[in-house]
């Protein structure tokens, strides 16, 4: 069968992957809600090898969706996908490595910018980026005193990336179809996330942190490579 082939045939719900993923992602927030609480018993290793597993398999999920909302679409929402596992890994490794993190999540989301400008216009309609926009800014300015100095720069157009990339995907779910109500509940739960992980980092620490800030990061990536998938009707998107 050629690629082009491959790339229309609809392809059937790949249930094991998802069963894999979500084993995967229960590992990886047990492991780090054990390592918080006892970090002598070597559950830091579970979280290291499950948090980046997790991820990887949701990449091949978007990989392997038919009939793919459009070639385009994919390969953004794949190098989105893995610009979040590139930070993964700085963000869970001994150290601080939060600058490389942010920036591989920066890059994330500019990725997904891209992919859902595809077939729609920026801002279009406009409410949508206004409103994560103003709950970014929001979020930012409760933090502000928190940030070390040299972090403001950088978490400023963080938050803006992020907030553009949330607004856009709700933006084009306006009028588009499921799927592209699966891109957008996903953008705006990774902000969710974002903003959890943003509160624990400078305001925290917040109880249970790992489990909010994993479980939503992991549903919102989730729910993007859902929608590389073209649905028939919006109940196929569910």
């Amino acid at each position: 069968m050629s690629v082009a082939a491959f790339d229309t045939a609809s392809a059937p719900y790949p249930r094991g992957l998802a069963l894999a993923t979500l084993a995967a992602a229960v590992a990886a927030i047990a492991g780090a809600l054990l390592a918080a609480a006892d970090p002598g018993l070597g559950w830091r290793w579970l979280h290291w090898c499950a948090k980046p597993l997790a991820t990887a398999l949701i990449f091949v999920l978007a990989w392997r969706a038919r009939p793919a909302v459009s070639p385009r679409y994919r390969r953004w929402v794949l190098a989105g996908i893995a610009g979040s596992l590139a930070g993964d890994v700085f963000l869970m490794l001994p150290g601080d490595l939060f600058v490389p993190g942010l920036l591989a999540f920066l890059f994330a989301h500019g990725c997904f910018i891209a992919a859902f400008l595809g077939d729609s216009r920026f801002a279009a309609p406009a409410w949508p980026l206004a409103a994560c926009l103003a709950y970014g800014a929001l979020n930012l300015a409760l933090l502000w005193g928190a940030i070390d100095a040299p972090l403001r720069l950088p978490v400023i157009v963080y938050v803006a990336v992020l907030a553009t990339m949330g607004g856009q995907a709700w933006a084009r779910a306006t009028h588009g179809d499921g799927a592209s109500r699966l891109a957008a509940r996903g953008a705006l739960v990774f902000m969710l996330s974002d903003s959890v992980l943003a509160w624990d980092r400078f305001r925290g620490p917040l109880p249970w942190a790992s489990l909010w800030v994993l479980a939503a990061y992991y549903l919102a990536l989730w729910w993007i490579a859902r929608s590389v998938q073209r649905t028939a009707t919006d109940g196929e998107a569910a």
